[in-house]
């Protein structure tokens, strides 16, 4: 599809961390693509630009701008949660205005539509400014949307009931399946806890209703209905548009194993068929070291082969020895390219933090998963994959232990009570369900359509 523009100019604002930009910068060149006459101006901080554009190659109509991160010079972090993430978004509104204003004034072209990801909820006041249209992108699975939406809700409700935290979310609509020790802390931050951060997203409920449009990097047929008609009653446009930055459908073939330098598929074609547990906790999530340590005894007592993605600084927190005495095991890399574990036969489980990108791969790849979700909204997707697809199972506690790690991999690739075979077929159904939504005739295709409208028109 190519839609016809009489010359537009959209801001796209990237949240800078995590993988966040470039779920913006892949909608980006989606768009793109489809309006090869709209000017696009990506914001975003410098460190972040560098990681994200080091190999991408952009289209003529996207130009990259690079924005101060807010940290004042000379100051020393002190470690505290979020320390980055709140100088970035105090100095935020300040700083993308001014940078907008001079490339407007060096463009000579105003802004028409203001792209922004959600967590930047102070976008809409910014679009207002400059007489755009205001179209926010949620980069996470709705449910957690649904969380940050009825924060004072749920804050009043805890607080005058004294509900426990093993109480369901029955009275927030389409969060039944969720407990309340499965929120994102930032829902409770309050008082002298309540940081910039969680600031931001208890501001959702107010501010989201007035952008020209949400857009969920999901396909509508996977999230419950209820919440999918909850959030479309409270928002003027609810976009359900894909996993943003998967290829759909996944290529048929791996490429040639002797291509991968990190040599994992060389590795895993020496591996039986659904034999090996990958273990991938994301770039940012890190376990305790009690854990890390547990899971490799875990390991090691299996016997099971496994391919670990460990950053190279985690490796010395493990059991003395434990490197040398698996290596005819295992394999241990500083990075995989994921999706291509995932898409070869020999991985049986995939071990994981229950970020929503590995999730959303899992389900892609028919991979089942053992979730130990660390922030964020990481215990909401784990609850998920256990309770709303039963694609996978969570750690008694929410913490890994070696033995229980070692009851679940007993399950796992012994599975005599078919608990992994239901897995394994509700992941085939999920997997159906997406290819179908991805479909040019699909409801993501639907949802472009409205969205590339809603710019061309801002």
């Amino acid at each position: 599809m190519s839609i016809k523009t009489n010359h537009k100019h959209v801001a796209a604002l990237a949240f800078p961390f995590a993988s966040h930009p470039k779920t913006l910068m892949d909608l980006l060149l989606k768009i793109s693509n489809s309006a090869p006459h709209i000017l696009f101006s990506f914001f975003n901080t410098k460190n972040s630009n560098d990681s994200l554009l080091s190999d991408l190659h952009l289209p003529s109509n996207i130009n990259i701008y690079n924005v101060e991160d807010g940290v004042p010079m000379g100051y020393r972090f002190t470690g505290a949660p979020h320390e980055q993430v709140n100088l970035f978004l105090n100095a935020a509104p300040e700083i993308l205005t001014s940078r907008i204003e001079t490339v407007v004034a060096e463009t000579g072209m105003k802004i028409s539509c203001i792209i922004s990801d959600a967590f930047l909820t102070f976008s809409g006041e910014i679009a207002d400014k400059f007489d755009a249209s205001w179209i926010a992108l949620w980069v996470a699975f709705p449910t957690s949307l649904s969380a940050h939406f009825y924060t004072e809700i749920i804050r009043k409700k805890c607080a005058t009931e004294k509900i426990g935290k093993d109480e369901e979310l029955d009275f927030v609509p389409g969060l039944s399946l969720l407990r309340v020790k499965d929120l994102p802390p930032d829902v409770f931050a309050v008082g002298e806890r309540e940081s910039v951060f969680s600031k931001e997203l208890s501001q959702i409920g107010e501010r989201f209703p007035k952008a020209t449009a949400v857009v969920i990097n999901c396909f509508e047929e996977l999230v419950p209905e209820v919440t999918n008609n909850d959030l479309k009653s409270k928002f003027k446009n609810y976009l359900n548009l894909c996993f943003i930055s998967m290829t759909l459908p996944p290529p048929p073939q791996l490429p040639e194993s002797d291509s991968d330098t990190t040599g994992c598929l060389s590795w895993l074609d020496k591996q039986p068929c659904k034999s090996v547990a990958y273990i991938a906790f994301g770039t940012k999530a890190t376990l305790p070291e009690k854990e890390l340590k547990a899971l490799a005894e875990a390991l090691e007592f299996s016997k099971i082969p496994f391919l670990w993605s460990l950053k190279e600084n985690l490796k010395e927190k493990l059991a003395n020895g434990f490197v040398e005495r698996t290596s005819k095991q295992g394999k241990i890399v500083a990075w995989t390219q994921q999706t291509l574990v995932l898409a070869h036969d020999s991985v049986a489980v995939f071990i994981s933090h229950a970020g929503y990108n590995s999730v959303c791969e899992s389900i892609v790849y028919g991979v089942p998963m053992i979730c130990r979700a660390v922030f964020g909204d990481q215990m909401m997707m784990a609850r998920m994959v256990e309770v709303g697809w039963e694609i996978g199972v969570t750690f008694k506690d929410g913490v890994i232990t070696k033995n229980g790690l070692l009851n679940i991999l007993e399950m796992f690739f012994h599975d005599d009570d078919g608990k992994v075979k239901k897995m394994i077929e509700n992941l085939h159904e999920l997997k159906k369900i997406v290819l179908m939504a991805a479909l040019p005739s699909g409801s993501a295709a639907r949802d472009f359509t409205k969205l590339m409208e809603l710019i061309s028109i801002g």
